[in-house]
């Protein structure tokens, strides 16, 4: 992407844009400047991903870059509702690229339509300040966590099946992914076979957002070290805290 310079203040028409978020307490001008001056990627531009992605738009963040390999199914649109029949066979990050562009001109958009192995991160991701990774690959997530903590970097971790959902965000110096669930699992259960329901995956991504903001914008408190966990079927979550594991071999002790 290109370098954005951008005034040191809000302008009228951010201003106007963000003008009920900026009544809050916690975003004054200062966090959504910093919202502003933020560059955050998105791996994963399915269910979770346009969940996310256009409250990270809606919200000011200034850069969002996107990462997919696939393309737009019709299968995909009872859950992934950013997208239209019009997308159909599209590359769902062109897609929704397009989408964030309609949503917030403001936000500079771009996107990769291909998979990032864990060789390809420290490029693919340098100068990013946060990456919401959106997959349904546990490998996936064990790397970008990986790549988090080595580099000291954000990232907010999500994942849906069936009724079920789980966030976790891992911040520099903190307990992290692998702190938590050691290993990927030997086999994982896909939404091909399990099924999931579309707005499961809606309130997952939208927590993703959440804190993808409130880290970014400096409001984050007490976010780290918990896992909070959806049962859909009986409207419950729970919250899992959990400490730095001193033999997790992603941190350097």
């Amino acid at each position: 992407m290109s370098e954005r310079v951008q005034p040191a203040t809000l302008t009228a028409a951010e201003v106007e844009r963000y003008s009920r978020q900026l009544l809050l307490p916690e975003m004054g001008e200062g966090e959504q400047l910093r919202l502003r001056a933020a560059t955050v990627a998105l791996i994963g531009c399915g269910g979770l991903g346009v969940a996310a992605a256009p409250y990270l738009a809606g919200a000011g963040v200034g850069a969002i870059r996107l990462f997919d390999p696939d393309l737009v199914e019709v299968h995909n649109l009872h859950r992934q509702v950013a997208f239209g029949e019009a997308d159909l066979g599209t590359p769902k990050a062109l897609a929704l690229a397009r989408r964030l562009r309609q949503l917030n001109p403001l936000t500079d958009v771009g996107f990769e339509v291909r998979r990032l192995g864990p060789s390809d991160l420290p490029s693919a991701l340098a100068g990013v300040d946060l990456v919401l990774e959106c997959t349904d690959d546990p490998r996936s997530k064990f790397g970008l966590n990986d790549w988090a903590v080595g580099s000291g970097n954000s990232a907010v971790i999500g994942g849906a099946i069936a009724m079920r959902g789980q966030v976790v965000i891992v911040l520099p110096g903190s307990p992290c992914y692998r702190c938590l669930f050691k290993t990927p699992p030997a086999s994982a259960v896909s939404c091909q076979t399990a099924g999931v329901l579309g707005p499961v995956v809606g309130v997952v991504g939208a927590l993703q957002a959440l804190l993808a903001v409130e880290a970014l914008s400096g409001t984050v408190v007490g976010a780290a070290g918990r896992l909070w966990d959806l049962d859909g079927a009986a409207l419950r979550w729970r919250e899992i805290r959990f400490e730095r594991d001193p033999r997790c071999p992603s941190h350097p002790f």
